[in-house]
């Protein structure tokens, strides 16, 4: 499951991304991807690797650099260190809206950038670099026949896999400028990188890994290309981050109660904002608010699950109807929309004052059936078990529990 955000950088730049988040179950801890140099969060390798995070419970965030994909802001005004306040900016942004990230992986230079931005995010316990140099004026050589003119003019215009680029002379002496001291990480690393890169020597992955103080990991990507063509491979990138994060995740498990197959269990944790887990008959659920009023809509809200509730039931009455009567109906669809209006503007209703909840559905029957049955079918609906509840009295009892 994707979803796609948007924050302002440090610099007032609108930077797009897409949030990586599990398809079923709890979101166990959160990640940042950073993406190779003139890539975009869309690349094959960012979207499968975040993919194979996600099925292990990592929610990922992919984003686009300043000036690069969808993000806004001028590639000629970025820089190395632009990257890594990028980097900084998202995972603030996480923190506010979703929670802080425990895992930073970065390919290529954005790897690069991910082991000089980590000191200056803290919620990181562990750091993965794939196919990464070791200092960021290892790029230069994409310039080399341009550095004369670089320092003639300011700036620059060359291709890069079929694009065009525009570098300034500040870009060049910004890269020179960084020195990152592996030494001093503090946090658990990871390196990953093939025999047979021919775009980042391995050469630069041991010198990232032999200057760095444990514990680290190194992992041969035996056959694979620079840029983890192949789906399976970066996939395979994934799977094997996964695991090896898994140690150093500080996981909160999720509190359980045995509630029998008639109880619905909702645990709501007061720093995921209004993101409340939810447990039915062995289920895994997410409820949540629009990020509008302040939710992570990371589910739906409580009132589409009340709706969905009564959608599902309707739809189950009818097609349990058209079996019974051995009708010809092939598809049942149930559109359910929630208003709340004054009851003054309710003919019907005998409540006269305040608000009144109107649960509007829309129902569409495919199938060789004529009016008559449609119509009747129509009347069925008004049975089903959901429908009666709300429409009868209804008594809610609280009681309070000690927490164990």
């Amino acid at each position: 499951m994707q979803q796609r955000i948007h924050f302002n950088n440090r610099h007032d730049h609108k930077i797009a991304g897409i949030l990586h988040l599990p398809d079923t179950g709890e979101i166990r801890a959160y990640a940042l991807f950073a993406h190779c140099f003139t890539c975009t969060k869309n690349i094959n390798s960012a979207t499968n690797i975040a993919g194979a995070l996600a099925k292990q419970g990592i929610a990922t965030l992919n984003f686009d650099f300043t000036g690069l994909g969808a993000s806004k802001g001028d590639f000629a005004d970025s820089t190395f260190s632009t990257d890594i306040e990028d980097l900084i900016d998202a995972a603030q942004f996480l923190q506010h809206n979703y929670r802080a990230p425990q895992l930073l992986v970065g390919h290529s230079l954005g790897g690069t950038a991910v082991l000089a931005a980590s000191k200056s995010i803290p919620s990181a316990n562990a750091i993965v670099s794939i196919a990464s140099p070791a200092n960021p004026s290892h790029i230069l050589h994409l310039l080399e026949n341009h550095l004369d003119e670089l320092k003639e003019k300011g700036e620059a215009t060359l291709d890069l896999a079929g694009r065009p680029f525009t570098f300034n002379q500040g870009f060049v002496d910004d890269a020179n400028a960084h020195s990152i001291d592996f030494r001093s990480l503090g946090k658990a690393l990871m390196v990953l990188h093939s025999p047979q890169d021919t775009t980042v020597s391995i050469d630069e992955a041991s010198k990232i890994f032999g200057q760095a103080m444990h514990p680290k990991s190194f992992v041969s990507l035996d056959r694979m290309d620079h840029l983890l063509v192949k789906s399976e491979d970066a996939r395979y990138v994934g799977n094997i981050l996964a695991a090896w994060a898994e140690r150093y995740l500080d996981v909160e498990e999720l509190e359980v109660l045995d509630v029998g197959d008639d109880g619905v269990y909702v645990n709501g944790k007061t720093a995921e904002s209004f993101l409340c887990h939810v447990g039915a008959s062995g289920h895994d659920l997410l409820a949540d608010e629009p990020i509008s009023i302040g939710g992570t809509n990371l589910g739906p809200t409580p009132y589409d699950y009340l709706a969905g509730g009564l959608g599902a039931c309707t739809a189950m009455t009818l097609n349990m109807y058209a079996r019974l009567k051995k009708l010809d109906v092939t598809d049942v669809g149930v559109l359910v929309e929630h208003d709340r209006i004054h009851a003054e503007d309710c003919v019907d209703c005998e409540k006269q004052n305040g608000k009144i909840d109107v649960f509007t559905r829309t129902i569409s029957i495919s199938g060789n059936i004529d009016e008559q049955v449609r119509q009747r079918m129509l009347q069925i609906a008004d049975r089903c078990p959901v429908h009666k509840t709300l429409e009868n009295e209804i008594k809610i009892e609280t009681k309070l529990t000690s927490p164990s």
